[in-house]
This record gives structure tokens, C-alpha cells and sequence, in this order.
């Protein structure tokens, strides 16, 4: 969501508003009649008051940054949408956006996935949903390639290694995991612990 709402909006808006259901559309269609600004442009201007707002917070005091932030928010949105800057959506789908980039509990992945955003946006402006699928397939790509003391950031899903799934997205019981990943490169991979029977604790 911190990555592709807002360009999934502009895609949707701009090009494939016949997915929208049609009370929806309308509704849009009404919030949206006295804005003058294409969707990406509308998306833009939102986009970057968000971070405005964002880096006045973190630069001021803990106690008054917070409260500035939402309650500034709260004033530009509102004064924004009376003004037909922006429409009610744009307003709700760039505080979710900002919500889910708060989920994120490290400043410089999320710093990351500010930045991501704006090149999607762009993307789902010119191209739509294609657009969105091309961005999305450099993305994936990109962190394939990326590589971490020689070790592939996708591994074990990217080189492809079943035995090692065991660790990836579920973790099973220790005692099953009889083996070290093969992308750590051990020079033993069979782990100290793979003797001790099932159940036995330490």
C-alpha cells in the first residue's frame, strides 16, 4: 500500500475507470468536478505536502512534532479540498498511504519506500496498469540482483532452493531444520543440533 496506492489510484482514475463500480465511479466523479488538476498532478501536490508535513515533524520536538503533523494534516486536507485543489479520495488515499508507511519499523527502508512511490506514480500515469506491471517487474528484478556479502537478497526464493524453505516464510520446528541454508556458503551444513531426537530439549 505505501508503494502503489496512490499510483494505483492515478492508474485507475486515468485510464481504467471501468473497473470502478458504478455508484463509485460516480461519487469520484462528483468529488472530482471542481478539480482542475490531472489525478497525477492532484496525487503530486498531496504526495508532497505529506512529506513536507512528515519532515517538519521529525525536526521538532517529540511531544508538539506528532501533534503537528496530524493536526496539520488534518488543516491542509480539509483546506485543500474546499479550495477543489483535491478531491475527498485523494485526501483518504494518501492518508492511508501515509499510514502504511508508518507500519514500516525502519527509518531507512522507509525513507526507501518513499521514494519508490514517486516513480510508480509516474509510471501509472503514463501507462496505467502497465505502467504499474512494468515498475513492479523492475522492482522485483532490482532486488534480485541486489547481492548482501555475496549472499542474493531474493535467496532462497531467487536462485531457487526448495530445502531451504523450510526457514523462509513459516518457520518449522527446529528440530526439522536438519540443514544450513546452502546460500550461506557453511562449510558444514549439517547444523550441531540435527542429532538430538524430535521433542528432546536442550
Amino acid at each position: 500500500m505505501a508503494i502503489f496506492l496512490p499510483a494505483t489510484y492515478i492508474a485507475v482514475i486515468a485510464f481504467h475507470f471501468e473497473v470502478i463500480p458504478l455508484k463509485l465511479l460516480m461519487s469520484i466523479g462528483v468529488s472530482r468536478e471542481k478539480v482542475p488538476f490531472p489525478p497525477f498532478i492532484e496525487a503530486l501536490i498531496m504526495e508532497i505536502a505529506l512529506e513536507m508535513l512528515r519532515e517538519a515533524g521529525i525536526r521538532l520536538p517529540a511531544k508538539i512534532g506528532q501533534t503537528i503533523g496530524i493536526v496539520g494534516g488534518i488543516v491542509i486536507g480539509q483546506a485543500a479540498v474546499q479550495a477543489g485543489i483535491v478531491s475527498n479520495i485523494m485526501v483518504i488515499v494518501v492518508a492511508l498511504t501515509a499510514v502504511a508507511s508508518f507500519i514500516i519499523p525502519n527509518y531507512q527502508m522507509g525513507a526507501s519506500v518513499r521514494l519508490i512511490r514517486f516513480p510508480m506514480m509516474i509510471m501509472a500515469s503514463l501507462f496505467g496498469f502497465v505502467g504499474l506491471s512494468v515498475g513492479l517487474m523492475i522492482l522485483i528484478i532490482h532486488l534480485i540482483e541486489l547481492k548482501s556479502l555475496g549472499i542474493s537478497y531474493a535467496s532462497p526464493v531467487s536462485p531457487l532452493r526448495f530445502q531451504d524453505w523450510k526457514d523462509l516464510f513459516i518457520r518449522f520446528p527446529q528440530w526439522s531444520i536438519l540443514k544450513r541454508p546452502v546460500s550461506s556458503m557453511a562449510i558444514q551444513l549439517r547444523r550441531a543440533d540435527s542429532s538430538r531426537p524430535k521433542g528432546d530439549k536442550k
